[in-house]
């Protein structure tokens, strides 16, 4: 944490937030670990699993910590981390945990994605997986990954309220999906979020999905909030991605895009160095500032990281602070799209 007595800020974040009007309070960061098993190249076991713990103990105990995965990061694998976490932490912490899951990715044996499955028969299989891997009897925020183009929206989360009708869900979310599909999906049964992208360099959601979101009492569970590590102060010009690490393919990492990004970058460490903080600080803590009803997901996979992330929450930023932090990062400064366009082409949100 490189936050210092000089420039410390008061705390002003509550110390829990609500996911939307009908979802369970959490601690204001949730940890994604997805990292963890996959799309970022080999992890340390041991060390994730320290990490998740280390995130546990940091969450108070008149709050609840939210863990996020999916059941297709690492066929499996991270849910099973998930598992072996929980289980070797005290019983206190695991019984303050939530899950967030997302499901209905279609993979190959390669590794590939071949596209989604939101067919309620499909969403009662992912689920019964889901649920062995993790060890527990239900899981407490569940979402379709994107939208199945084959099956309307309401089929879907209409299959998901029925597993929360018998116990196996608590809460139904969403993640991607535009201001049309939100209120669909609204219609059928309450959802308590929507975990989609948001960060300085991605705001689209400003625009017509968050104000619809808040009309209809939906919380944000905010997932790039430091665009991949590229906007958190770490990333090298010259950095060399290895195998296995999807950033590589990624738009905003190649080329002049790259650059361009990071030029972004070092204006905002000038604003962070300016409060005492680092520049993934300052990037988590604009996110906290946009709302109560943004719970923002940070994907570290080391204690290291972890820790400075949660000194975000110390952190406030004042008028001239948020004024400063957009004046180097502006809304759409951003070069180069934030999924390639084979993936772009999944995105409800998008269209």
């Amino acid at each position: 944490m490189t936050t210092n007595e000089s420039t410390a800020a008061t705390i002003d974040t509550p110390r829990r937030r609500t996911l939307g009007s009908t979802g369970p309070a959490v601690f204001p960061l949730g940890l994604g670990c997805m990292g963890m098993s996959a799309l970022y190249g080999t992890a340390d076991r041991a060390e994730s699993l320290a990490t998740i713990h280390a995130y546990l103990d940091a969450v108070p105990d008149d709050t609840s910590a939210l863990l996020d995965t999916g059941d297709f990061y690492g066929m499996g694998h991270n849910e099973l981390l998930i598992n072996e976490a929980l289980r070797t932490a005290p019983a206190a912490a695991r019984e303050r945990t939530l899950t967030s899951v997302k499901f209905g990715a279609l993979r190959t044996v390669e590794g590939g994605f071949t596209g989604y499955d939101g067919r309620p028969e499909a969403v009662r299989n992912f689920l019964a997986y889901s649920l062995q891997r993790l060890g527990r009897d239900h899981i407490d925020v569940y979402r379709i990954a994107r939208v199945d183009p084959a099956v309307p929206i309401e089929e879907t989360v209409g299959a998901i309220a029925e597993a929360v009708e018998a116990g196996h869900v608590r809460h139904i979310g969403l993640s991607e999906v535009g201001a049309d599909t939100l209120r669909r999906a609204a219609a059928v049964a309450p959802i308590a979020d929507l975990q989609i992208e948001y960060s300085l360099i991605s705001r689209g959601i400003e625009d017509e999905i968050l104000p619809t979101a808040r009309e209809l009492g939906i919380g944000i569970t905010a997932y790039g909030v430091l665009s991949r590590g590229l906007i958190s102060g770490h990333f090298a010009r010259d950095r060399a991605l290895g195998a296995g690490d999807f950033r590589g393919m990624s738009p905003r990492f190649q080329g002049e895009n790259l650059h361009r990004n990071l030029d972004l970058v070092e204006a905002l460490r000038k604003v962070a160095e300016g409060k005492g903080v680092s520049v993934a600080q300052t990037a988590i803590a604009w996110v906290l500032s946009r709302g109560e009803d943004i719970v923002p997901l940070v994907g570290a996979r080391s204690r290291d990281r972890l820790a400075e992330a949660l000194g975000a929450i110390e952190i406030s930023l004042s008028a001239a602070d948020l004024a400063a932090v957009e004046d180097a990062v502006p809304a759409g400064a951003a070069a180069g799209e934030r999924y390639p366009a084979a993936q772009m082409a999944h995105l409800d949100s998008e269209r």
